[in-house]
């Protein structure tokens, strides 16, 4: 069954293909996922400025009011 090469050479170029297609499939997968959190990191990034503008807002908030307040 397994001796004729005549079968064995479609059905290696058909591995030879699949892997070829697997390979690129993951490769364009990575690509993507690398992608995504590149962007999570620059969101995390942005909102943890805001964030600290907004501690800093809060800090002037609550001075103006201690100060009103002495007055």
């Amino acid at each position: 069954m397994w001796e004729s090469p005549d079968i064995l050479i479609p059905i290696a170029g058909m591995i030879m293909i699949i892997c070829i297609v697997g390979i690129v499939f993951w490769y364009r997968t990575r690509e993507r996922e690398l992608q995504f959190h590149q962007d999570m990191r620059t969101r995390e990034m942005e909102h943890q400025r805001k964030m600290k503008e907004l501690e800093v807002e809060l800090e002037k908030a609550k001075a103006r009011q201690s100060s009103e307040r002495a007055a």
